[in-house]
């Protein structure tokens, strides 16, 4: 058997970064940057004010909180405006949230500590403000943020809502980043049934499928679901080449089993240059790779996970996806590993391998993650192993203990 550490790196050694694209920051959301942004503008852009209240020089309300102070209100400025005058001694201008400062504005009184006193005979308004302020307050000022030339995020950082919403505040209109990958995912099997008609002698309900799609958008790939293949050399040989000239790598389940005779193990043993394996992991152990040549000369990846569910899904998520996460430009490839409390016996036997125990897991009042095993643990019972949040490490040996440090994946984090 292979031990599992190698055969990963086989696979990521097959699957380099693909080349570097510029794209507009409106379509960049979850893809990693491949260089560096650097700002060219200043954030905020000009001297603004972060409360509602009045523009005031500090010297003239120093004493507001022993005695307060009555200041003519000579205009307002609102989000959006541009001030018309300058601030002079003993005046104050209502101003909003954002609004850019006067000239001569060097604080701002909020407005909780004001009183509008309104008119007077001669039409002059006033106000009369309660606290005093020193030079500065509520002020952001231009570039308090962002300068130009700042460098914003380095290489390697994967664009989340918050990042597009800072490239959009300095006018980054285009990044250059690792693409997106266009995956194609398949079934294959005369005996699986996808359209919702009654289920006849020796027939089963496609799910691998569908659980591979979701988890490959899950990982931000684009998905291709090239559906169901039935069981034909010719047919099925037309569509991996099609996928290939369309797609960045293909994704399919079945047939990997050492002795096993499938049209998917005679057709890439064909048409593809494979390396088929028994890793010494549990469950999961067969696995397929190779890739397969476009009519340009290109290679496309392709991942032949075995066929049982859940040995489908853990496959998946220690061979296939890790490799698809590189080829997308990410530096951090597998789920977080952290070390939780094993709240029951993990039993097993010697046999060579890791197994890889679904759990459910939750923090403690310790602190600490604690995780025992869903229910049923067959690789074909799908349903037990949907409700789990980790998978947790248990070494090759007798097993763990109640109370034992236990290394487990997150499955649910957004890495």
């Amino acid at each position: 058997m292979t031990p599992l550490e190698d055969a990963q790196e086989f696979v990521l050694g097959q699957c380099p970064p693909k080349q570097p694209v510029d794209v507009d920051r409106r379509h960049a959301a979850g893809l990693v940057l491949a260089a560096p942004v650097v700002s060219t503008e200043v954030v905020p852009p000009f001297d603004n004010t972060a409360v509602d209240g009045y523009a005031v020089r500090a010297a003239d309300v120093a004493t507001a909180d022993d005695t307060p102070v009555d200041l003519v209100v000579v205009g307002e400025i609102a989000a959006g405006a541009a001030p018309d005058r300058v601030l002079g001694e003993g005046e104050a201008i209502r101003i909003m949230t954002g609004a850019p400062l006067p000239e001569g504005c060097d604080a701002v009184v909020m407005v909780e500590d004001s009183e509008r006193l309104g008119a007077d005979a001669s039409g002059v308004e006033r106000v009369r403000l309660t606290a005093a302020v020193p030079v500065g307050a509520a002020v952001r000022g231009a570039g308090d943020d962002v300068r130009v030339g700042d460098e914003m995020f380095p290489a390697g950082v994967r664009i989340t809502p918050a990042i597009e919403a800072v490239l959009a505040s300095v006018n980054a209109q285009t990044v250059t980043v690792f693409p997106r990958l266009r995956v194609a995912v398949l079934s294959t099997g005369d005996e699986l049934v996808d359209d919702g008609s009654p289920l006849q002698m020796g027939q089963i309900r496609e799910s691998n499928k569908t659980m591979l799609a979701g988890m490959l958008a899950e990982a931000g790939c684009e998905v291709v679901d090239l559906g169901v293949v039935r069981d034909d050399e010719l047919e099925l040989e037309r569509v991996l080449r099609t996928a290939a000239e369309d797609c960045d790598a293909i994704v399919s389940s079945g047939g990997v089993s050492m002795g096993d005779y499938d049209v998917v193990k005679a057709v890439l043993g064909r048409i593809a240059e494979m390396t088929w394996m028994q890793i010494a992991m549990k469950p999961a152990k067969p696995f397929a790779f190779g890739t397969l040549r476009r009519p340009d000369g290109g290679r496309v990846p392709i991942f032949g996970l075995p066929g049982n569910p859940v040995s489908s899904l853990v496959s998946f998520e220690l061979m296939a996806r890790p490799a698809l996460r590189r080829m997308m430009g990410h530096a951090r490839l597998s789920r977080t590993s952290i070390v939780a409390v094993a709240d029951s016996d993990f039993a097993r036997t010697p046999d060579g391998k890791v197994h890889f125990a679904r759990v459910n897991g939750e923090f403690g009042d310790d602190g600490r993650y604690h995780v025992r095993p869903v229910g049923a643990q067959g690789s074909h019972q799908l349903s037990a192993t949907a409700s789990a949040d980790a998978m947790a490490v248990i070494p090759d040996g007798e097993g763990l203990p109640v109370g034992a440090d236990v290394a487990v994946l997150l499955l649910g984090d957004a890495s």
